[in-house]
């Protein structure tokens, strides 16, 4: 008992690098959570088109193709931390540059598209850097736990989207994208005060090769960020599957907002009530793998019953009452959260710091073109068949997708899954 409580106290998990980069992200995914649900209502308040609304979500979507990839092979030679703070300084100014815009009454949605085209470019960097960053900030032997922390902090944003709606209704989006403004302003200022040392970057930079250009040397390392995922076949299996996930998020994203608007009364409160306990689901599954730690040996048989069950409850949760929809959707959070915390905190410790950057750009990149592809599909099916059916069809090609391809690479996926962290 003696040597259990040692170890604990030699790796703490909350140092004080872990503690402000959380206390950064916390800040700026209330306020990016509050502005981003009000755009939304807004697009819809003033396009009334789900044709429309999913060119909006993809705008935002499509610089996520190729943005983590080029940039998760320069985040492998250069900081991750000043890339992570200096971006959020520039979202500061573009949220406030926005907010100003909104206040004298002027409004053209082909240049809200490509405001929202900046904005997706800016987080898909954002999210590499993050991503790759965070890892290096977590204690050895506390990698579910950080995770799960990182995935209830994401759900507890949420909570500003009840918050973000009754403002909209009240004061209009300018205000909210000021405060937005403030938020990242905030966590960028105090993401500057991280002192961990990257020591990766003089590793690459002696393995750097010697006469090629950063741009030659980009492209080396981007091809280099494929090949590693073409050779880890349980990290390519991931990766697959989740690209049908992203698919299948991108169709829900489009389609869930539109139809509780369409079909009920005060429709976006109903689809907070909805979603709301999934976001209930999630911080206490956050809050359940913060205390408890899954057995190694069944994470594995864990994740691919989750992917599963997940899929087929948000095929089939609309067409059901309200109350049946709220209890599927707890399911769904508690699912969700247990997905994430598995997958994350097994690949981010099974890939080496030096290749996390690519890594995470080529998984990231893949993910974005499910995503969009997904939310173009729905835009254009929604067009010819009812809504309900479009979503059932693309979360039952996800469950399909968990059974071929994490089923069928059970000894490669276990592998990375069921290992010690």
């Amino acid at each position: 008992m003696k040597k259990a409580s040692n170890t604990k106290s030699a790796n703490p998990l909350w140092t004080r690098d872990f503690t402000i980069l959380t206390l950064g992200s916390v800040v700026s995914m209330l306020g990016n959570a509050m502005s981003g649900f009000a755009m939304s209502l807004m697009v819809l308040d003033i396009s009334g088109s789900t044709m429309l609304y999913a060119l909006y979500i993809a705008m935002y979507t499509l610089p996520q193709i190729i943005m983590p990839v080029f940039s998760g092979a320069v985040l492998d030679r250069f900081s991750r931390k000043k890339t992570i703070y200096t971006l959020d300084f520039i979202s500061a100014g573009l949220y406030l540059l926005m907010a100003l815009i909104l206040t004298t009454g002027w409004f053209s949605f082909p240049v809200f598209l490509i405001y929202c085209f900046l904005l997706g470019s800016i987080q898909s960097i954002y999210m590499v850097a993050y991503e790759s960053f965070y890892p290096l900030l977590i204690s050895e032997g506390n990698f579910q736990k950080a995770y799960s922390i990182a995935s209830v902090l994401e759900t507890f944003s949420a909570v500003m989207v009840p918050v973000s709606t009754f403002l909209y209704n009240r004061i209009g989006l300018a205000p909210l994208l000021g405060a937005n403004s403030l938020c990242f302003l905030i966590a960028a200022i105090l993401e500057t005060r991280i002192r961990t040392d990257e020591h990766y970057i003089e590793s690459q930079k002696q393995t750097a090769s010697a006469g090629l250009s950063h741009m030659r040397q980009m492209l080396r390392d981007t091809k280099e960020g494929f090949l590693y995922l073409l050779s880890e076949k349980g990290l390519l299996a991931i990766a697959v599957y989740f690209a049908f996930s992203a698919f299948s998020m991108g169709v829900s994203s489009v389609i869930t907002l539109p139809y509780f608007k369409n079909s009920f009364e005060n429709g976006e409160y109903i689809y907070m009530i909805v979603w709301g306990m999934s976001l209930l689901g999630r911080a206490i599954g956050g809050g359940i793998h913060y205390r408890l730690k899954i057995p190694v040996r069944i994470k594995y048989r864990i994740a691919l019953t989750v992917y599963i069950a997940i899929s087929v409850f948000e095929a089939v949760y609309l067409f059901f009452p309200i109350p049946v929809m709220m209890l599927f959707c707890f399911l769904i959070g508690i699912g969700g959260v247990t997905s994430y915390t598995i997958r994350i905190s097994a690949t981010q410790s099974y890939v080496p710091d030096e290749k996390k950057g690519r890594f995470n750009g080529v998984f990231n990149m893949i993910n974005t073109v499910g995503s969009l592809i997904g939310e173009i599909t729905a835009g254009l099916l929604t067009l010819l068949l009812p809504e309900r059916i479009v979503l059932m069809s693309a979360l039952l090609l996800c469950a399909m997708a968990a059974v071929c391809v994490i089923g069928g690479g059970r000894r490669q996926v276990a592998r990375i899954y069921n290992r010690q962290q």
